[in-house]
Parts: structure tokens; sequence; C-alpha cells
């Protein structure tokens, strides 16, 4: 599907997916991103939405997404907390690195909204905050998604 905008017929389309952990926060991102992809695109761009078990898990799904040449864009979201058992540091690093691998073999863009805070206790206060903030980097993500496709349109083709 990555061709440039000018000739296409169809729409964009995006790929988000959204691990489960969390989910009443990691959703926000998801909102803020569909928010922010219609007000720029006057709701001509589509989304499929997937979920993941995990944040481990979504490198994988976002490179077979990217693979399939349905989507222009690929965006994983999660929340990767200190759970006392592990470090949580290195899940977070792992998956950011994994999609940077997936972006670099399929040659399609994929984002990510993969968030592990200093802190985090499951009361009121820290999950509104973290909601609001996932809002807020969901609709970044959305913005550099369009950027990079728009910036990619106008790059050379292979022979």
């Amino acid at each position: 599907m990555n061709q440039s905008t000018e000739t296409r017929n169809e729409p964009l389309r995006f790929a988000f997916i959204e691990a489960r952990w969390h989910d009443r926060i990691v959703d926000q991102a998801r909102i803020g991103f569909l928010d922010e992809l219609a007000r720029r695109t006057n709701g001509a761009a589509v989304t499929d939405v997937f979920d993941a078990p995990g944040a481990f898990e979504i490198p994988l799904l976002a490179q077979r997404l990217a693979r399939s040449g349905l989507y222009d864009g690929v965006i994983g979201a999660a929340f990767v907390v200190d759970g006392g058992i592990y470090r949580h540091e290195f899940v977070a690093e792992t998956v950011v690195a994994g999609l940077m691998q997936a972006q670099l073999a399929t040659e399609v863009p994929i984002f990510s909204v993969v968030l592990t805070p200093h802190h985090f206790q499951e009361t009121a206060a820290h999950e509104a905050f973290f909601a609001e903030h996932f809002v807020l980097k969901g609709g970044e993500a959305a913005r550099a998604a369009l950027a990079t496709v728009a910036l990619g349109a106008t790059l050379p083709k292979a022979a």
C-alpha cells in the first residue's frame, strides 16, 4: 500500500495494536490517536484495532501487519509498569527495540506508544494522570504517522 498519496485512490490505513494489561489506560492512547487522525484527515483515514495480550507480543504482530501490505503505518501501545517481579524497563526496552527491528525489516513505519513510568501505583490519581497522558501520546503518534507517511510519499522510488 505504500504508494504516493497523490496517486492513491484508497484512504490512509493504519493498524493500532493495544496491549490488554492496564487496558483502561492503554485504551486512551487509541482514543487520542483516532481523534487526532480524524481531525487531521477529515475522517478519511481507516484504522484497524488489534488486541495483544501484553506488550511483549506487540512487535511480532506489528511486523506481521506491516508485511501484509495493507497498512501505511502500525502503532503499538502498552503501559509497562513495575510489577515487583521483573525489571519492567527491560520489557519496555525490548518491545521498543522489537518495533524498530520490525520497521526496518518491513520498511513500513511503526510507531511506539509503549510507555513505562518511573513510579505507578494503582490509585485513582495515578490512573487518571496516566490515562490523560496516553491520550496526548496517542495524538502525538497520529501526527507522527501522518508526517512520516507524507514524507515517505516524497522520497524517490527504487527502480
